[in-house]
């Protein structure tokens, strides 16, 4: 059991250096050079305020078995696609770090925990993911005068790792694997903690 708290410790703590830099993921896009498409894709995964939540969501749904694992996996890009093509058009404020915080700590919580969540409550739970998320991407593409098919990127990231990972986990069958994944959900729970500290502090 002590090794399981290491090997999902170290990643955990390297996740939360990356979220507590100064810059904000919302506040840039990362461009690659092949285009929108691609744009989308490196954003998500080179960005901490998006990457981890998506990550989070996607232990969230493999703990709560195949069926809620299928609902976060549409929806989530689904909702992601919607939310951003609303913030393109309507634009509006784009608060720093206290979106990104409230995602660790709630999802971080949720997967700490360990129970089994009801797919309904999962599917709310990515939409309202997705819609935050892609709302803060779509604003942010609507000021920087970029394409809006980059969502369409960050969609399909988001698909493939929700993929790749609930499945993961829902494949996990040796009690310490499923106890490490509850060890990373504290993690990200303790990072989303300090994020909005720091935030609420006004030095984010």
């Amino acid at each position: 059991m002590v090794s399981a708290w290491r090997w999902a410790a170290g990643p955990a703590r390297l996740a939360a250096l990356a979220v507590l830099l100064p810059a904000t993921a919302h506040a840039h896009l990362v461009t690659t050079g092949l285009g929108p498409l691609y744009d989308g894709i490196g954003h998500l995964l080179l960005s901490p305020d998006d990457l981890v939540p998506v990550v989070a969501m996607a232990l969230l749904a493999g703990l709560s078995g195949k069926a809620a694992s299928r609902w976060a996996l549409f929806v989530l890009p689904l909702a992601w696609v919607v939310g951003g093509l609303a913030g393109d058009r309507l634009h509006g404020p784009l608060p720093r770090g206290t979106p990104a915080g409230v995602s660790f700590l709630v999802l971080g919580i949720l997967v700490a925990t360990g129970r089994r969540l009801p797919p309904a409550l999962v599917a709310v739970l990515a939409a309202a993911l997705g819609l935050v998320h892609g709302w803060l991407n779509g604003v942010t593409l609507a000021v920087a005068g970029r394409d809006a098919l980059g969502l369409a990127g960050i969609a399909v990231a988001a698909f493939v790792l929700v993929a790749l990972m609930a499945a993961a986990v829902v494949s996990l069958r040796p009690p310490w694997t499923r106890f490490a994944v509850r060890v990373a959900g504290s993690w990200i729970a303790a990072t989303g903690l300090l994020l909005l500290g720091w935030t609420l502090s006004g030095r984010g």
